[in-house]
């Protein structure tokens, strides 16, 4: 999906960065090197799209989040993860929202200099600067009208999608999980009482997407991922995308990554309600527990799916990332190379090798 578990030399080099005893420029290396080999075994698996592993962050979305103009992090006081005393920060908006300078592209021209399969980016979508912590983590000082937030967050992702085109990004995945904790009717009371309507944020986020893309370069596929959570392994959301997958199917996204690993997703039904020029990836691999799935059961269940969207426009992928925060899920470094490369074997049995 996007995130790999961090090797262990390069965890333990990020914690002494951060004690002051190492340089940015010997972390920076370090960092290098732990990317040249995940890319490498990627590819290797036979993977036709490799990531950086996220190697370069703590969390999946703030790192992305915080260098943006007008936003900071503060402790979480929205939903909580289960199973974690430890909490996800929440993004918060203190000014004008703005993109001023590129952010994270040069991440990805290191990424495409040492990968000869399709190197994909993977950043937060905008819902990511509203949905956690909604009309209250935005300051009403700057902000008294949201159709203003709004704007400003669609114009700050149409400059920070063109400074990764320019970098030469022709992959890029907005991670969201707004659409997905939105199936759940306890998030949507949290949404109520941080002061939005979660009858309109479906539609509200999806015309913010497309206002986000309306000016990507020409060539550039991009796709969405969803997910109901993924931190530690533990998830906070739960509910099947009945509710929301009309709004999500209309954002001018190519593909949609979609988590269908567990009950909590529900079933393959709203998949009826996909346009037919879009595809669906189906998330049957998943990355927060060790065990791995059986081949022929997850034959069965794309064919469970082919039930709604023809085989043509599915494909296969793990649920989530392996380490969507630093801390990375419960399992081991070999656990989730062999969950990768079961997801390329069934692919190519079920597809083929194109």
């Amino acid at each position: 999906m996007g995130s790999l578990l961090r090797p262990v030399e390069l965890a333990q080099s990020r914690r002494q960065w951060k004690a002051g005893e190492l340089t940015a420029a010997r972390l920076a290396e370090l960092e290098d090197h732990a990317i040249r080999d995940a890319v490498a075994r990627q590819e290797a698996i036979g993977l036709q799209s490799v990531t950086d592993g996220e190697f370069r962050r703590d969390w999946w979305h703030l790192d992305f989040l915080t260098q943006l103009d007008g936003v900071t992090s503060v402790v979480n006081t929205g939903p909580e993860f289960g199973g974690s005393e430890e909490q996800p920060p929440i993004a918060t908006v203190v000014g004008p929202v703005g993109c001023s300078k590129p952010i994270m592209a040069a991440d990805f021209q290191y990424l495409r200099s040492v990968a000869t399969a399709t190197p994909k980016m993977t950043i937060p979508s905008p819902s990511m600067l509203h949905l956690r912590g909604g009309r209250n983590a935005i300051s009403r000082e700057i902000y008294p009208r949201l159709e203003e937030f709004w704007a400003d967050v669609a114009s700050t992702y149409r400059a920070a999608i063109t400074h990764l085109g320019r970098a030469g990004c022709t992959y890029l995945q907005l991670d969201d999980v707004a659409f997905a904790y939105l199936c759940d009717p306890r998030i949507r009371e949290t949404c109520r009482r941080n002061g939005d309507d979660p009858e309109e944020l479906p539609r509200r986020y999806a015309g913010t997407i497309d206002a986000a893309l309306a000016d990507r370069p020409p060539g550039m596929t991009v796709t969405m991922h969803t997910c109901r959570g993924n931190f530690k392994s533990a998830w906070v959301a739960e509910g099947g995308y009945e509710t929301v997958a009309e709004a999500m199917f209309s954002t001018g996204v190519d593909a949609f990554f979609m988590e269908f690993d567990s009950a909590r997703a529900g079933g393959f039904e709203p998949l009826r309600l996909l346009p037919r020029d879009k595809t669906v990836v189906l998330g049957l691999v998943t990355t927060k527990v060790a065990e791995l799935e059986d081949g022929d059961a997850l034959r069965r269940r794309i064919d469970e799916a082919a039930r709604y969207v023809p085989l043509e426009r599915l494909c296969l992928s793990p649920q989530c990332g392996f380490s969507s925060t630093h801390h990375g899920n419960a399992l081991s470094q070999d656990d989730q190379w062999r969950k990768l490369e079961l997801v390329a074997r069934v692919a190519r049995a079920v597809w083929g090798d194109g």
